[in-house]
């Protein structure tokens, strides 16, 4: 079995789980393969481009935070990824530090199983055919710099659903509801939830509400402007500057990410503590 590895290369406590990781690894003559940036930080000289890495590697360690884990799991395709969590909240990475070797002995020994998470597909025309997007968390098309304020208009399966006056739509996973679709107000969904969440940022309209789909929906969005260039991003990345009436078409994807899943790990415990439900404060004090 090789490891692909990607690390966190801002974060030491991450560079030093990477060195560590590659002696254990060493010792026991498993293969590995460090990405390039993470290879260089590190000073391994067994790396690989992360484009091509999922056809060397049987499986990945992402080495870092949920960012790292969506980083890896993108160029990871349908390979078994663990998360080790090297950041802060922490929903995405399964594992802790002092649990990474375990679950890498798991995996070798084929005794894990997997959390099957579904991610989207974006896609815009182009003058050679629609371009493709996947994000595991959330496709999110902004305002920009635009001056004005916007109207996003949706579709569900050719039906209008509405047309929206706000900075931004989001559009997530039941994986990335508690991302930004969150903090911009929309509800957590259990994983493995068969929906989506289409979430205004900053509606300018009292009425407007999060709205929560089949995933099985065409989801249609566009922007009515006289002018302007609005932002499609993808699990935090820029893909593209769409135009005033560009459509983005939004679908499940036919590939899903494959996540070792931390049969000690429990969601709505991570909810509690993370998101501190049911704590007391003591005001005042």
């Amino acid at each position: 079995m090789t490891f692909g590895i990607v690390v966190n290369i801002a974060r030491e406590k991450a560079q030093e789980l990477g060195l560590m990781l590659a002696s254990w690894l060493d010792e026991r003559n498993i293969g590995y393969l460090f990405e390039t940036k993470s290879a260089e930080k590190l000073q391994i000289d067994k790396t690989a481009p992360i484009e091509r890495m999922s056809l060397y590697c049987d499986a990945f360690i992402s080495l870092g935070g949920d960012g790292t884990l969506l980083f890896t799991s993108h160029y990871a395709m349908t390979k078994p990824v663990i998360g080790v969590n090297v950041g802060y909240l922490g929903f995405l990475t399964e594992f802790r530090q002092d649990e990474m070797i375990a679950a890498i002995e798991m995996l070798i020994d084929g005794a894990y199983s997997i959390h099957n998470r579904t991610q989207l597909e974006a896609s815009v025309a182009g003058r050679n055919g629609p371009r493709h997007f996947r994000a595991l968390n959330d496709v999110v098309i902004e305002k920009g710099t635009y001056p004005r304020i916007p109207t996003f208009v949706i579709s569900l399966d050719g039906q209008m659903l509405s047309a929206y006056r706000a900075d931004g739509i989001i559009i997530a996973t039941s994986t990335g509801s508690t991302a930004y679709s969150m903090s911009a107000g929309g509800p957590i969904i259990a994983p493995k939830s068969n929906v989506f969440v289409i979430t205004p940022i900053c509606p300018h309209m009292l009425t407007v509400r999060p709205v929560v789909v089949s995933d099985d929906k065409l989801i249609e969005v566009s922007v009515d402007a006289p002018d302007g260039n609005f932002p499609l991003n993808c699990d935090g990345h820029l893909r593209k500057l769409l135009s005033p009436q560009e459509i983005v078409t939004v679908r499940k994807s036919s590939e899903s990410i494959n996540l070792v899943a931390n049969e000690k790990r429990n969601y709505f415990e991570i909810l509690r503590t993370k998101l501190l439900w049911g704590r007391e404060h003591n005001f005042g004090q």
